[in-house]
């Protein structure tokens, strides 16, 4: 399985961004996926979650401003990030749990590559 991020890019305090992630492979379902963000010298943290059967869950901090969503069909999750400010400047990552492959096997903890925002002052 392989996890593809975009969307990043630079941005002005209070602007918006959508970025995207895309898994491929021979991919029957994706239970679960995330986005992640890790800002320099800092942890990596979780941002938002999404199901295959439509349930959301955001962190604290980007509650009411972000949105993240999915495309099942398309093996595709979106984050809608709103009035952004600085804090917010990460690499932004993505992650997809319990992904059932054409096999049978499932596959567990798929990372993508992470895209950069940048939001300035």
């Amino acid at each position: 399985v392989q996890l593809q991020a975009s969307g990043g890019g630079l941005v002005q305090a209070g602007g918006s961004l959508r970025l995207s992630c895309t898994a491929s492979g021979s991919i029957v379902s994706i239970n679960v996926m995330r986005w992640y963000r890790q800002a320099p010298g800092k942890q990596r943290e979780l941002v938002a979650t999404a199901t295959d059967g439509g349930q959301m869950y955001y962190t604290d901090f980007v509650k009411d401003r972000f949105t993240i969503s999915r495309d099942n069909a398309k093996n595709t999750m979106y984050l809608q990030m709103n009035s952004l400010n600085p804090e917010d400047t990460a690499v932004y990552y993505c992650n997809a749990d319990r992904v059932q492959l054409t096999s049978g096997r499932f596959i567990f903890g798929s990372w993508g590559q992470g895209t950069q925002l940048t939001v300035s002052s």
